[in-house]
């Protein structure tokens, strides 16, 4: 999975604590697009009901519901938040296992839905109804106790569809990253983005420049080039 090298390079951000509730939860955010609100085993908008061995439940992850109540986390994350389309596995839980595979000792994982298919960057800007859900809901994460110690973004496939989008893709990304970090007051906040491997549009080589070519303190970007594809294609030939 793509995410098990971020947990990889994330992992040493985590102040480690007891695996106790009491304590307080690891919280992560998620938040992009269809790939992130999990699309896998979606066939004819309907999910198979498969979960593959690295997305098993485990009593010490838990998800933060649309209502923001704290409840044990299943497939699919983001059932009650991206509710349009059917939501199928995403990347969330495969993270979180890998995490408390490397070490059990940090103790509870929150996870935190917001992703929504299909959307633009621009709809993540800052004043959005998208922005806003994902403050809020970082913000109700912590009140039972607990830090956020990650965003995770997966987004930028409906930026592939104009030239401008993908020209502006860059600086609009920057600018959500900062805004985030501002408004949660943490502005060293770990994010870990993919740079993306398909897109709705012809400019995929365009974001993916954008993507690979971000720096910020606490960034990282896991490239999806060369991962096979749902559908069972292959990269286009000018991204191979």
């Amino acid at each position: 999975m793509l995410f098990f090298y971020a947990c990889l390079v994330i992992y040493s951000t985590i102040d480690h604590v007891n695996a106790d509730v009491n304590v307080g939860k690891t919280i992560f955010l998620l938040a992009g697009q269809s790939n992130m609100a999990g699309r896998g085993g979606v066939v004819n908008d309907k999910w198979d009901g498969y979960v593959p061995p690295q997305s098993f439940p485990n009593p010490a992850i838990l998800r933060l519901s649309a209502d923001l109540n704290w409840q044990p986390a299943t497939e699919p994350l983001h059932r009650d938040i991206d509710y349009y389309r059917a939501c199928g596995i995403g990347p969330g839980m495969a993270f979180a296992n890998s995490l408390l595979r490397k070490d059990s000792s940090i103790g509870v994982v929150g996870l935190v839905p917001c992703a929504v298919g299909g959307t633009n960057i621009s709809e993540w800007a800052r004043g959005s109804q998208l922005y806003k859900q994902l403050i809020q809901r970082a913000h109700a994460a912590v009140e039972g106790g607990g830090t956020i110690k990650g965003l995770l973004w997966y987004q930028g496939e409906s930026d592939t569809i104009t030239r401008e989008d993908a020209e502006l893709y860059k600086r609009r990304s920057e600018r959500f990253f900062d805004h985030v970090r501002s408004d949660l007051g943490l502005p060293t906040l770990p994010i870990v983005q993919v740079a993306l491997a398909s897109g709705a549009g012809p400019f995929i080589g365009r974001v993916r420049e954008a993507q690979l070519g971000m720096w910020q303190v606490n960034l990282w970007t896991v490239d999806a080039k060369g991962l096979e594809l749902e559908c069972g294609c292959t990269l286009p030939h000018h991204l191979k």
